[in-house]
């Protein structure tokens, strides 16, 4: 097809988000996934969101059936508007599991029983090809079916190497470094979930001590900051209360700012 500006749309309508929410175990990742207009559940972790029902396939045991019930999603008439996957650290290892068959088929001479087998990260280099398999099945209900992807993860803390300063710990993702890359540059979103929490000191003997203090006020993080990894593409607030209700209202909020700036 010859390429000409006359083939120009303007894209002002933006598509159901590819969302990335993670943090620590027991935050309520899962409460907030729930909450979303008509969520279905693939179910890699065997729980559910506290506290309400949720539709869930049977879990997956195996890459591919989480490509399975993907598929079952594109290809039959369903009301759901959300999927959520919980979780991309229970997913990994299918992933990983996935590569090696794959690689033990078409090698018969040289089998990994491991994804270190491969060696000199090589193993992890060739996930990204079964990584993009699964985003682009997320890309494909987005763009055909209009249903928002919601991916849990877990956090863990890292030392970060800065080019610009002395190395510190963050939370990222608990996902190897090239999935986790891969995973965060496809998503609209990356939110941190975590508790709001300030820091007091206060007198001990001859020294101050640090202690963390809050109130259980649990937050979502919508911009990255030294403490942690995150991202939005939908000009939303830095911080916001962890519910879906107060990120839809902030999605549409900003949504119509733009339409309006754009109208002026």
């Amino acid at each position: 097809m010859a390429i000409s500006l006359s083939l120009l749309n303007r894209l002002s309508v933006p598509k159901p988000p590819r969302i990335v929410i993670y943090g620590p175990h027991g935050i309520g990742k899962n409460t907030f996934a729930g909450a979303a207009p008509r969520p279905v559940l693939i179910n890699l972790e065997d729980g559910q969101p506290a506290g309400q029902p949720i539709d869930a396939f049977p879990r997956a045991e195996s890459f591919a059936e989480v490509m399975e019930a993907m598929q079952a999603l594109y290809n039959e008439d369903h009301d759901f508007q959300t999927l959520v996957i919980d979780s991309l650290d229970w997913l990994e290892p299918l992933v990983w599991a996935e590569t090696i068959r794959r690689n033990n088929e078409a090698n018969p001479s040289k089998q990994w029983s491991s994804i270190e087998d491969a060696g000199y990260g090589k193993g992890y280099i060739a996930t990204l090809d079964v990584w993009r398999e699964y985003l682009d099945g997320i890309n494909a209900l987005r763009n055909d079916k209009g249903m928002a992807v919601i991916q849990t993860a877990h956090a863990e803390v890292k030392r970060f190497d800065s080019p610009e300063t002395e190395p510190f710990d963050r939370y990222q993702i608990k996902l190897h470094k090239m999935a986790s890359a891969l995973v965060q540059e496809h998503a609209d979103m990356v939110l941190f979930a975590n508790f709001k929490t300030s820091v007091t000191k206060s007198d001990v003997g001859m020294k101050k001590v640090a202690r963390g203090v809050g109130a259980g006020t649990r937050v979502l993080y919508t911009e990255e900051r030294p403490a942690f990894l995150a991202k939005n593409r939908h000009n939303l607030p830095p911080e916001l209360p962890l519910s879906w209700e107060a990120l839809a209202s902030s999605m549409a909020a900003a949504s119509e700012a733009a339409r309006m700036s754009e109208a002026a």
